[in-house]
């Protein structure tokens, strides 16, 4: 497992919920200023000093729902609410987006020109703030530091360590299946054609070398592809052409998503195990959390602006339906980490963990504006 894994995670996964998010306010005719307010508060969340100076820190990978807490934390950074089964969908659709997108780069070092694709399109929802632009081309630089001089070796492993990641991950994705990247049973088809990786030659070659390094004998066998050379190599500048188009927006035209989660080949069986299994790993999850979410610096909404419900699903029926037929095993409302013990933690902890309870049971209200998820009702 590499330690060096988690911003690029990270960062990406927000890249894909901003892209969803862009889309679905314009879907809905959210007003430009409550969008552009919704976006910008996102994203200087996201991209905040003091919780990117947490996220470079070598660290091991934790659990996805240690991970999905600080999605629904920073989705709620603004006047923007998400009920729970939007929440699902939304981040089924972050998920699978980057799990083809890693599947799918030429070369492990590629997953870096998916991250600078994800960060170009940001800076485009912030043209008009400089303030968060720079924050956006500070961590720019912080990835070029960091990620620029690694061997080839290390870019492997990360992949590795993010494909362990997504692996028994299976959704099915409308827009996938309508462009036959992904099979009925959410397994993504890998191309068998196209350019190869910078750097190598189209396969169909045998080249056969003496004792001494002379090459000796050719031989051609068929592939069965349709590859090519590789025009150039993707810019690793903070302006430049990526070559690669893995983490662009694929919402740009606005069509429909679903998720279908009867595609997911992990058994229900195995989820909840994964959910009431003791977990050795749950005081560092808390710490994770713990130094995560204290470097997120989440502004409550100030003036008489109200909030505004945002709904995934083309309906509200159907995001009703969604709730009622969602298997409760795939929630992840509740993390459930006893770290009562750590004494010396008890106090930052309840500081954090204080945010997500809920004191009061929510009032019943005529408007799905209220509807709000359980663990944000405190933001």
């Amino acid at each position: 497992m590499s330690v060096r894994t988690l911003p690029l995670l990270f960062l990406n996964l927000g890249g894909e919920m901003l892209y969803i998010l862009d889309q679905r306010l314009r879907a809905q005719n959210i007003p430009g200023d409550k969008a552009r307010k919704v976006l910008n508060d996102i994203i200087s969340t996201m991209f905040n000093r003091k919780f990117m100076e947490e996220l470079f820190k070598p660290q091991e990978l934790y659990s996805k729902k240690a991970l999905r807490t600080v999605y629904d934390r920073l989705a709620h950074a603004s006047i923007m609410r998400l009920n729970q089964a939007s929440m699902d969908k939304l981040y089924d659709l972050m998920t699978m987006a980057f799990k083809y997108q890693v599947l799918l780069c030429p070369r492990p070092k590629d997953v870096l020109l998916v991250t600078f694709n994800h960060l170009d399109a940001i800076k485009g929802f912030i043209q008009d703030s400089p303030a968060i632009q720079h924050q956006v081309e500070e961590t720019f630089r912080q990835l070029t530091e960091v990620y620029g001089g690694l061997p080839a070796g290390e870019f492997q492993l990360i992949r590795q360590t993010l494909l362990i990641f997504f692996q028994d991950l299976h959704i099915r994705v409308s827009i996938f299946l309508k462009d036959k990247v992904q099979n009925s049973n959410g397994r993504f088809v890998l191309p068998v054609s196209g350019p190869v990786p910078w750097g190598t030659e189209v396969p169909g070659l045998i080249r056969m070398f003496n004792d001494k390094g002379k090459e000796v004998k050719k031989v051609e066998f068929k592939h069965g592809g349709h590859y090519v050379t590789a025009p150039k190599e993707g810019s690793f500048e903070l302006y430049g052409d990526r070559v690669l188009k893995l983490g662009t927006n694929m919402y740009s035209m606005n069509r429909p998503v679903e998720t279908h989660t009867s595609g997911a080949s992990k058994s229900l069986a195995s989820r909840t195990q994964e959910s009431i299994a003791p977990n050795p790993l749950a005081k560092e999850e808390l710490n994770f959390l713990a130094r995560l979410m204290g470097g997120m610096e989440i502004k409550k909404p100030s003036g008489p602006e109200p909030g505004f419900r945002l709904n995934l699903f083309t309906t509200d029926e159907e995001e009703e339906q969604a709730a009622l037929t969602r298997p409760e095993e795939l929630s992840y409302e509740v993390i459930n980490i006893q770290a009562t013990q750590d004494q010396q933690r008890n106090e930052e902890l309840a500081r954090i963990m204080g945010e997500f309870e809920v004191t009061d049971q929510p009032r019943q209200s005529a408007s799905k504006g209220d509807d709000l998820l359980a663990m944000m009702d405190e933001l």
